[in-house]
């Protein structure tokens, strides 16, 4: 299913997003800022140069591109970021360096995916009780792990 996403370059050299595959679920963003180095522990903003239009009851989910966690250390420092359909401000990925060496990312490079979603949602009601499950409260490694 396509979803049409209207794109505005803020900078020239802006790269729109692109899907690497036929049936890549997330389109790469790419930086537009020159050559920035991260340190090693540190977070720093880099710029797409682009604003996008999602369509109202979808949302831009920003993930890590796994090459590039993987292999530099360098994935979203919020793990991923949320892009409301009602948010017209430039995409900028905050890219965090986990590994232990200073990393450079050129201007060009893929920093990050981009996955449209739709969503839902919820109507929030307070109540006394709520209903029972054979889980019930237990959570955080509860279910075991095999």
């Amino acid at each position: 299913m396509n979803v049409k996403i209207n794109v505005k370059k803020l900078n020239v050299d802006a790269i729109l997003p692109v899907y690497g595959s036929a049936y890549a679920a997330g389109a790469d963003l790419y930086s537009c800022d020159a050559d920035v180095k991260i340190e090693a522990g540190k977070t720093v903003m880099i710029h797409t140069g682009i604003a996008i239009e999602i369509p109202c009851g979808y949302v831009g989910l920003v993930y890590a591109r796994s090459g590039l966690a993987s292999k530099k250390g360098l994935a979203p420092a919020n793990k991923v970021g949320v892009i409301d359909c009602d948010y017209r401000g430039e995409i900028m990925v905050a890219l965090h360096n986990h590994g232990s060496e200073e990393r450079v990312v050129e201007k060009g490079e893929r920093i990050a995916q981009l996955v449209i979603a739709p969503y839902l949602t919820a109507e929030f009601c307070e109540t006394d009780e709520l209903s029972e499950t054979v889980r019930g409260e237990g959570g955080f490694g509860s279910t075991g792990n095999k």
